[in-house]
């Protein structure tokens, strides 16, 4: 079996958040999909290990935000790369609350929500797939575009949650051995600096060492500092 013919499989990136004002949690997804239009479900793949899971059945609802491309690396890096067991992910962020469920709903990066009801739950392995009935939603913005898993892969060289449920798969690797200049990686998101590629969105040109990268320059992906990076192996 070629385990790469995953990776045609076309994903979304979203923000999936569960509990109430008190008690909060939420992580970054990949796995959601619309599965009926009547009534109107939704389906979250949730890993058995997430903070998130318990927060979705103990509350019985969950919220979904669809992430914008041009995101905004610290809002990644904060949902997406860190465990709300030991980490404050609402520490530095606002939600909303929806009118129906009390559930938060993440507006930052947000183009638009969903509110749902849970409805049922199979188990499917290492995760749970939750069905939940959209209860209320809302469009934010017409004019940005939904962020794809294969964009911020492919353009942005960004890495999964090791709890997305294709965390696993082989990626294909470019790797270019003609440079003897060090790659750099980022001990948060496991983000990969070539100086070949350099960060040319952050006006970092091709061919600029890691150590020629000013200072404050931090992780197109999660916003670390550089400090946060270390030699790859």
């Amino acid at each position: 079996m070629d385990i790469n013919a995953f990776n045609k499989l076309s994903y979304g990136v979203y923000i999936v958040s569960a509990g109430d004002k008190e008690h909060l949690a939420a992580f970054v997804a990949t796995a959601v999909f619309q599965v009926t239009d009547s009534p109107n479900q939704i389906v979250v793949a949730c890993n058995k290990k997430n903070y998130t899971t318990e927060f979705i059945r103990n509350f019985k609802s969950f919220a979904i935000s669809v992430i914008k491309r041009n995101y905004s690396p610290e809002v990644m890096g904060n949902f997406g790369f860190h465990s709300g067991v030991s980490y404050n992910k609402f520490e530095n962020y606002t939600p909303i609350f929806g009118e129906n469920t009390g559930c938060p709903i993440i507006l930052d990066d947000a183009i638009a929500w969903f509110e749902c009801k849970l409805t049922s739950e199979v188990d499917v392995g290492s995760h749970i797939m939750f069905i939940g009935e959209t209860i209320n939603s809302k469009v934010l913005s017409n004019n940005d575009i939904p962020l794809t898993y294969s964009y911020y892969h492919e353009v942005k060289k960004g890495k999964l949650p090791a709890n997305a449920p294709h965390a696993k798969i082989v990626e294909n690797s470019n790797n270019n051995k003609n440079s003897n200049s060090m790659k750099y990686v980022c001990k948060v998101c496991g983000y990969v600096y070539d100086p070949e590629i350099g960060d040319p969105d952050s006006g970092i040109e091709p061919g600029t060492s890691f150590e020629d990268i000013p200072d404050d320059w931090t992780c197109p992906l999660c916003g670390v500092s550089k400090s946060g990076f270390e030699p790859e192996v």
